[in-house]
C-alpha cells in the first residue's frame, strides 16, 4: 500500500487543466493542511522540547539527519541557529544523504544507503547529551534509519519526524512526531505541504528549545549574533525595547560589551559594567529575567 504522501490526490486529477488563478489558489490553499498537521503533533513536539533542553544545557549538540528536501530543511534550521541565538556552529550539525553536494543537486541512491547513514552518524561521534532529529517525509528512508540506529546505540536522544502515520522513523526514535499531511496536490512531491509542515515543526522545536535555554527575554531575540551592520542596528533596537534606554545609551552599552544584547540589557538595568553583567548572567544560567530579579548590584556604573 502506497504511503499517503505518495498517493495521488483524490480532488485534483485535472490539475493540468486549471487556469492560472485556480492553480495558484489550489496550491496555496493546500498548504493550510501543513499547519493543521503540526498542530495535531504539538504534544509530541512539546515532549521533544522538554527532553532536549536538559541535554543541550549540559553541552549536547543538535544533529539533523535527512535526505532531499528533508535534509535541506534540517540544514537550514541548523545554520540559522548561530545568527539567531548565538548557538555555537559546532553544536548544530546537519547530515545529508549524499553529503554537502546534495544541497544543490540530487545524489542518486544516497537516501537508500542505511549503512552510510550509520557511518555518517558514527563519524560525528554521538554522545548521550546529543539530540538527533531524523526527518523523512516517507518515514522509511534507509539513510535516516541507519543514522538514528547509530545515534540510539550511542545513547543520544533520538527524535523521528515523518509525514506518514505508523512510520519506521517515528517508531524507531525515542520520540516520534507524525506530521500527517496526506496526499500532495502534485502526487508524491513532498517539497510541497509535507516540506512546509517539516519547516514549521523544525522552527517550532528549535525556537522553543532556545527559549528554554534562556536565549529569549520576553519575546525578544536577545542572544543574537550582531555580525553585520543590519544586525548591529537590530541589537540597538532590542536593547532600547528591553530597557527603555535611548539610542545613544543602548549604543554605548552595546559597544562596551561587544554587542552582546543580553549583557547590555543587564548593564543598563543593573548599572553594571560588562564584566559584572556577564558574571551575573553566568550565575543565573544565562537568564536575563533571573539576572534582573537578582538582588545584588555591583559597581562601577555604566557611564551616562
Amino acid at each position: 500500500m502506497a504511503a499517503s504522501t505518495e498517493s495521488p490526490h483524490a480532488l485534483h486529477a485535472d490539475l493540468d487543466l486549471y487556469g492560472v488563478q485556480q492553480l495558484v489558489d489550489t496550491l496555496v490553499d493546500d498548504q493550510l493542511h501543513a499547519v493543521n498537521a503540526v498542530r495535531a503533533s504539538s504534544a509530541a513536539l512539546a515532549q521533544a522540547v522538554q527532553a532536549a533542553v536538559p541535554r543541550l544545557a549540559a553541552g549536547g549538540r543538535l544533529i539533523y539527519v535527512g535526505a532531499g528536501t528533508s535534509g535541506r530543511l534540517g540544514l537550514q534550521d541548523a545554520v540559522e541557529l548561530f545568527p539567531t541565538f548565538s548557538w555555537p556552529r559546532e553544536r548544530a550539525i546537519a547530515l545529508l544523504a549524499g553529503g554537502m553536494r546534495a544541497v544543490t543537486e540530487a545524489v542518486e541512491g544516497a537516501e537508500d544507503d542505511a549503512l552510510q547513514g550509520e557511518r555518517d552518524m558514527q563519524a560525528v561521534d554521538p554522545a548521550r547529551d546529543d539530540v538527533v532529529l531524523g526527518v523523512a517525509a516517507s518515514g522509511r528512508t534507509p539513510y535516516v534509519l541507519g543514522a538514528l540506529a547509530a545515534a540510539r546505540a550511542a545513547g543520544a536522544l533520538t527524535i523521528g519526524m515523518a509525514n506518514n502515520p505508523d512510520s519506521a522513523v517515528a517508531a524507531q526514535a525515542d520520540i516520534g512526531i507524525t506530521l500527517a499531511t496526506g496526499s500532495e496536490i502534485i502526487s508524491g512531491s513532498t517539497r510541497l505541504k509535507a516540506g512546509t509542515a517539516q519547516k514549521i515543526a523544525l522552527n517550532s522545536f528549535s525556537s522553543a528549545v532556545m527559549v528554554g535555554l534562556h536565549k529569549v527575554y520576553g519575546n525578544l531575540m536577545v542572544d543574537m549574533s550582531a555580525t553585520n551592520s543590519k544586525l548591529r542596528q537590530r541589537a540597538v533596537q532590542l536593547t532600547m525595547h528591553a530597557t527603555h534606554a535611548n539610542a545613544s545609551q543602548a549604543q554605548e552599552a552595546l559597544e562596551a560589551c561587544e554587542y552582546r544584547v543580553k549583557t547590555a540589557i543587564v548593564c543598563i538595568h543593573k548599572s553594571l559594567d560588562a564584566s559584572a553583567a556577564d558574571a551575573l548572567l553566568a550565575r543565573c544560567d544565562g537568564s536575563v529575567r533571573r539576572a534582573l530579579q537578582d538582588g545584588a548590584v555591583a559597581a562601577p556604573q555604566v557611564p551616562g
